[in-house]
């Protein structure tokens, strides 16, 4: 991850003696980091706007935290899991009727309501151990099926008709976040910026006369495989193998958890989802792609329409990429892989 985001800073920052104005902001929330890269703005303007951009982030990081003592989520934890009706506040109620939006279009394979799934696998933790959970606590719960329409919104109060949901944001927050901050900016008359969460990536505007240009990491190499180019409101979202994982007697466990079967065992290394427009084009990218990780390739261009998704890449776990035609397009090759196909159902 360290290394695409360095590959990703050189696409930015070349030859810029002689191109527009770069100013660059970095921090480390939702255990990941970020990069806030603003194009022919005097950085006397972008630094107070980004800075307090960056302090939301932190002030969501801790709220949104899904096993801190201290989080806004972990104390509603405790009340669903008592059968508690608990408040929350504006913010945090909108964002959690989102999370069951998103999982319906999702058919459910974007589930924020197995937290306890998380935890069992051992993922709610900074650094985990290769363990895989008891059989029968793994039974129970994946019997018990924890669901967002399990959840009851009422006038800011929050509810589950199951005491075995807890909300785990995780999937969806650093999308979200995604678009709060490219809110932030325009209203402060940035046009023109580049956001990267985590690799998670939101473009606006453009570098100059050039456009914004991103380097789309190889699951199984610290290197960039791909260059995409992003134009002005479009995002980019990869779900992937490679980032929170052990293995375990030769087989893959990966924190992309299967809210069907309660598996852990890594469907594929990657699925990648470029959103072209919306106000929010942050939250789909970075939804759209949990989905596309489990489902099968003959339902990936139906689920992908779902979130109003034209361009795919699925990566399996032998390597072998499958795109859709428009991503076909897209994609400027570094390290092709062996084996490149389309996808079918896509229109073109």
């Amino acid at each position: 991850m360290m290394a695409a985001l360095a590959l990703l800073g050189s696409l930015l920052l070349s030859g810029c003696e002689q191109g527009p104005t770069l100013w660059q902001q970095e921090s480390y929330v939702f255990g990941t980091r970020v990069q806030i890269t603003t194009a022919d703005v005097p950085e006397s303007v972008a630094r107070p706007v980004v800075s307090a951009a960056l302090a939301d982030l932190d002030r969501w990081h801790v709220r949104l935290h899904a096993w801190r003592d201290d989080s806004e989520l972990t104390r509603i934890n405790r009340a669903l899991a008592q059968d508690q009706w608990t408040r929350t506040d504006p913010e945090v109620f909108a964002l959690l009727r989102q999370a069951q939006q998103m999982s319906s279009a999702a058919e459910g394979l974007f589930n924020p309501a197995i937290g306890q799934l998380v935890a069992l696998w051992g993922f709610h933790a900074d650094s985990f151990a290769p363990i895989t959970p008891d059989p029968a606590a793994l039974r129970r719960l994946i019997a018990s099926a924890p669901q967002m329409s399990d959840v009851q919104l009422d006038g800011g109060q929050v509810r589950s008709r199951n005491r075995n949901v807890s909300f785990d944001l995780g999937g969806m927050a650093k999308g979200w976040a995604l678009d709060r901050v490219a809110e932030r900016l325009r209203e402060a008359g940035i046009k023109s910026a580049l956001i990267n969460i985590g690799g998670n990536i939101l473009a606006l505007g453009s570098k100059g006369d050039e456009p914004w240009k991103v380097g789309l990491q190889a699951p199984r190499d610290n290197q960039a495989m791909a260059v995409i180019v992003l134009r002005d409101g479009e995002a980019l979202g990869t779900s992937g193998d490679y980032q929170r994982y052990f293995e375990l007697n030769g087989v893959r466990y990966c924190h992309l958890i299967d809210p069907r079967t309660g598996s852990a065992a890594c469907q594929r290394q990657a699925a990648t989802v470029l959103v072209e427009n919306g106000l929010d084009a942050g939250l789909r990218s970075d939804v759209a792609s949990k989905p596309l990780f489990f489902a099968s390739r003959t339902d990936t261009a139906r689920l992908a329409a779902r979130f109003d998704i034209r361009d795919v890449m699925l990566v399996e776990t032998d390597g072998h990429a499958w795109l859709s035609p428009r991503m076909h397009q897209r994609v400027q090759w570094l390290q092709r892989p062996a084996k490149v196909d389309t996808l079918s159902g896509f229109p073109s």
